[in-house]
């Protein structure tokens, strides 16, 4: 047994604490409880047990998953129901809720059912990437042991719903693919690393005085298990095909001799036939075989007068070297979009027709596009608004986008049924449109609770409990729409269950049902705590407090990267806006832009135009679906001001001394309406439909 390293103040802490009930800082936590590993491990500040993570000891948890809207649902479907998904939200919150495989929306559906798994998430660099006019992309902000654990938590879940025959590939740059690398052979045992795919970069720089310019990425493949199998591809080769002698270095007595419309050849000394019977009788009737006149010496000694030749493929294996087709592409106005040739090679090498691809770094969207192309089901996951809308768009216009075998020509398809999802981020209003049975699932899932079936105290059901071990009860208001959660509901419930539940119980209740404004309330040292609907965190009842995930208010911020917890309700902004058409321009003049939330960090009200994220735009709206035409991010709406890092730190700021947001659009581009989408820095957003007169 090893020695425990921790110092005598160190182990008196622990004592201290473990009396008092708190939790042990991550430190202590992996000194007591070291991750083990065999060969190696990359060693850095905050590394959790993977156990920690898969039970939730991160304070990341499973949450429900709410569709948002169902698209082409008249349209050609899967036979099994399937329907494909873009998913908006957290991708460790959604990752965690197919591990717990609860959720009716996705239950027995993902979990073990994933084949291939892609990620190219943002590389932890610092570095700014740029769109495809120069323009500065996105700042991988992230970096050191922040990113790669943000990273490996996501891995280590992942891993969790792949198939045994699955596959992951993450793309990554020099920066920290290395550090990357690592984490995949902990979590997926190096012994299962397949290769390292090198591919173009998007932009190459010119000359450099200290380093070479880094021209090309890669990618890690790796399996979850060690006999699972690639599917071999080709490309057409790039010089002509020729005809080569039939025979391969060294001899082999089982390929001495082989025939050829009924004459028997002998191979020459030293030498084998390069093909076996059957694949020679297969490139026969290719018509691909011939015999010349040539002298040799057979492997019996025999002068031999003719040799058979073949003709080779027109076709060749590809192999670790992808640098043949562009790393990235520009279909879409989003930064850094993956070339579709790109994930063409990508799902083709772990998959058939039929099977499952996610991707929980969609950005574009590339992903969902080209596995919907090769007929192949299809999960995408981001946390941004600005990749969700223009994802959503790529799907409902693929028939117009290039064919993948051939790209001179169109799609000419529309995209089967697929559903948009929110996870941890909901619509109050159709929380409470649901069934009622519905609706309890979806807020004992959402408070983590565990269903009883027919559980009765002193005649009061009893609908669940939580992991803490106290019993849980739904507010019944569909059955009491003048009554409430007040002082004599709870008396006459304590009179009913008194001291038979313990020192607690839970109660679910929609916000406006109950009377009390703090978060229990307590009779004879019970205490009824509140779970509201929307919820107001108990801090005392969480590990972590609940933290919204941001939207950018700059396309340098695109990609940062983004950890939500627990969950929220969407809260629509407060928008006043005008239109002014004028001969060859339509203003769009913004007056006001309120957000329904405080300040995440001061708890302050936000001021005008402070919490603006972005606009999204569908320039001629078809009154069914928004069809992102074009995005304005909160600096692109400012004055032209020369950027520097203090203008990126104050952009709140100069936010806030706007009067007016004006975006100008050309009438030309405009059908008789368009919609605005107003979006806030917590993914909140107002719709506004516009009519031209």
């Amino acid at each position: 047994m090893s020695k425990l390293l921790l110092t005598k103040k160190e182990v008196e802490f622990v004592i201290d604490q473990l009396q008092n009930g708190q939790q042990l800082p991550d430190d202590l936590q992996y000194k007591l409880f070291p991750v083990k590993q065999k060969e190696y491990e990359l060693v850095y500040g905050g590394k959790m047990r993977k156990e920690d993570i898969l039970a939730n000891e991160d304070g990341v948890s499973p949450v429900p998953l709410q569709v948002e809207k169902v698209f082409n649902g008249d349209g050609k479907g899967w036979n099994d129901n399937w329907r494909n998904m873009i998913v908006f939200g957290d991708n460790l919150q959604f990752l965690k809720t197919c591990y717990e495989n609860k959720d009716p929306l996705i239950k027995n559906k993902i979990k073990g059912n994933v084949k291939l798994i892609y990620i190219d998430p943002p590389f932890g660099t610092g570095d700014e990437y740029e769109g495809n006019k120069g323009q500065t992309g996105y700042t991988a902000k992230s970096q050191g042991a922040e990113f790669v654990e943000f990273i490996r938590r996501r891995i280590i879940v992942a891993k969790e719903i792949l198939s045994n025959d699955g596959f992951i590939i993450v793309r990554q740059a020099y920066n920290f693919g290395f550090e990357i690398k690592i984490i995949l052979d902990e979590v997926f045992n190096k012994n299962n690393f397949r290769n390292e795919i090198i591919i173009n970069k998007a932009n190459k720089q010119g000359a450099i005085d200290k380093r070479f310019n880094p021209s090309t990425e890669f990618l890690f493949l790796y399996s979850k298990a060690h006999d699972s199998q690639i599917n071999p591809l080709f490309k057409i080769r790039s010089k002509e095909v020729s005809w080569l002698d039939m025979h391969s270095p060294k001899e082999n007595k089982y390929s001495h001799s082989i025939n050829f419309h009924k004459r028997k050849f002998v191979a020459p000394k030293g030498r084998h036939w390069t093909f076996s019977q059957d694949r020679l009788n297969d490139l026969i009737k290719e018509q691909r075989i011939r015999v010349i006149d040539k002298n040799y010496v057979d492997v019996y000694g025999n002068k031999q007068k003719m040799i058979l030749q073949y003709l080779m493929d027109n076709r060749e294996t590809i192999e670790s070297n992808w640098t043949d087709i562009p790393g990235y592409s520009f279909l879409t106005k989003y930064p850094t979009e993956n070339s579709e040739p790109l994930l063409e090679r990508v799902i083709k090498t772990a998959t058939k027709e039929g099977d499952i691809v996610l991707d929980f770094f969609a950005g574009s969207g590339t992903t969902s596009s080209v596995a919907e192309k090769i007929n192949r089901k299809w999960i995408v996951c981001d946390i941004g608004k600005l990749a969700f809308y223009t994802m959503q768009k790529r799907m409902l216009h693929i028939h117009k986008s290039k064919s993948i075998e051939n790209p001179k020509k169109k799609y000419n398809k529309h995209s089967k049924t697929f559903i948009t999802v929110n996870t941890g981020w909901y619509d109050l209003e159709k929380v409470f449109n649901l069934r009622q049975e519905k609706y309890c699932n979806f807020v004992m899932e959402l408070f983590e609770v565990e269903s009883f079936k027919n559980k009765k105290i002193s005649g009061i059901s009893i609908d669940g409990q939580k992991k803490d071990g106290f019993y849980c009860i739904i507010y019944p208001y569909w059955q009491f729409k003048n009554s409430s959660v007040d002082e004599e509901y709870l008396d006459d419930l304590h009179a009913h269950l008194g001291k038979k539940i313990g020192s607690r119980l839970y109660i679910i209740a929609p916000n406006n049902y109950v009377d009390f404004s703090f978060s229990y309330h307590e009779i004879n040292n019970v205490r009824y705590y509140f779970l509201k609907v929307p919820y107001q965190i108990i801090k005392e009842l969480h590990k972590k407090d609940f933290k919204k995930f941001r939207q950018p208010q700059s396309k340098g911020n695109v990609n940062d990267l983004e950890d939500a917890v627990g969950f929220h309700f969407m809260r629509q902004p407060q928008v006043k806006s005008a239109i002014k058409v004028n001969k060859d321009k339509v203003e769009i003049h913004i007056k006001e832009f309120y957000s329904d939330f405080t300040e995440e960090e001061s708890g302050n009200d936000m001021e005008n135009f402070e919490s603006l994220a972005m606009v999204l735009i569908d320039k001629n709206f078809n009154d069914t679906a928004f069809e992102l035409d074009d995005y304005y991010f909160a600096e692109d709406l400012l004055p032209k001001k020369k950027k520097s890092t203090e203008y990126e730190d104050n952009l709140k700021e100069e936010l806030k001394k706007q009067k007016e947001i004006v975006i100008n659009l050309s009438k030309n581009e405009c059908g008789k309406k368009f919609m605005l989408v107003y979006v806030d820095i917590y993914g909140n957003e107002f719709k506004e439909k516009m009519i031209l007169q």
